[in-house]
């Protein structure tokens, strides 16, 4: 593969400290591999947006998207892949803490298999600092992930790093939320959508400077925009089990009513008919989802 197909997009907020360490490296590295950079600066309070100026200014395979408003993490990759006009895209962070020499590993891995994403998958005890909560957090997003999605390809769902097939990310960008959920939403689509996702190891290093922003919030936001891509592509994978759930419990509810001859208890008619008006409410949501699939 020729490296001159491939763009790097990285996000930035308020990162002219680690910048200044890492951005002479990724010039170096562009200009040495033939690479296009993408670098949206997401209405930072700092010195980014200028350092980032000056550096387009001598390098003209450095392109500089300035948000007005700060967009969220998801924001500013959406506003560089849209720049991106390479047949591929990878995307990093601009703390550092993506090793470089990993890129060429991710585009072999994409050569191999002919994939459409290449997911940098980090080891659980790799450098990244992420620590025991971050760890846990990790672990229940894939654990949601692996049950509303069919046969998850993945181990690393909301790495930073991966290598998109360009036209297709943009085609699904319109579906991707604003915060660090795209991370994860991203592939899901890929997923849903049958294209092929794989991952190779890679290794990440501490934060140069600064801390992360990743947080419960964080976390719980990015469970909820998980459920609603798998309600945009397969609603029948919330709708059924919440459904034959209620049945159930109406069924269980009423069988001591009915050994004693007193009838079905109004509980467990509300319970068991809840329960068949949100399957059929999950088949006209399956119609409709079907019809979204064919437009995308």
């Amino acid at each position: 593969m020729q490296t001159s197909e491939v763009t790097l997009v990285i996000p930035a907020y308020n990162e002219e400290e680690s910048l200044r360490q890492f951005l002479p490296e990724l010039l170096e590295f562009c200009g040495q591999n033939h690479m296009q950079l993408v670098v949206v600066d997401d209405c930072s309070t700092d010195g980014t947006g200028e350092m980032l100026d000056k550096a387009a200014a001598s390098h003209d395979f450095l392109r500089v998207c300035h948000h007005k408003v700060n967009r969220g993490y998801g924001g500013a990759l959406i506003s560089g892949l849209q720049l991106s006009q390479t047949r591929f895209s990878v995307t990093l962070d601009a703390d550092g803490q993506h090793r470089l020499e990993d890129v060429p590993r991710l585009l072999e891995k994409q050569q191999e298999v002919d994939a459409d994403l290449v997911v940098g998958a980090r080891a659980d005890d790799s450098g990244g600092g992420s620590g025991l909560y971050r760890a846990l957090g990790k672990k229940l997003i894939r654990f949601t992930a692996g049950r509303l999605v069919d046969d998850l390809p993945i181990s690393d769902l909301n790495s930073g790093m991966k290598l998109y097939d360009t036209k297709l990310a943009q085609r699904y960008l319109r579906l991707c939320p604003d915060g660090m959920a795209f991370s994860e939403v991203l592939p899901l689509i890929f997923i849903q959508q049958k294209h092929l996702v794989t991952e190779t190891p890679i290794t990440v290093a501490p934060r140069r400077s600064g801390k992360s922003t990743i947080n419960t919030m964080t976390a719980l936001d990015t469970l909820f925009q998980i459920i609603n891509i798998v309600m945009v592509f397969n609603p029948m994978r919330i709708f059924l089990p919440v459904g034959g759930i209620l049945i159930l419990l109406g069924v269980l509810w009423a069988i001591p009513f009915l050994v004693r001859g007193s009838g079905l208890s109004s509980v467990s008619m509300m319970s068991m008919t809840a329960g068949l008006l949100l399957i059929m409410m999950g088949l006209l949501a399956e119609q409709l989802a079907q019809i979204r699939k064919k437009d995308l």
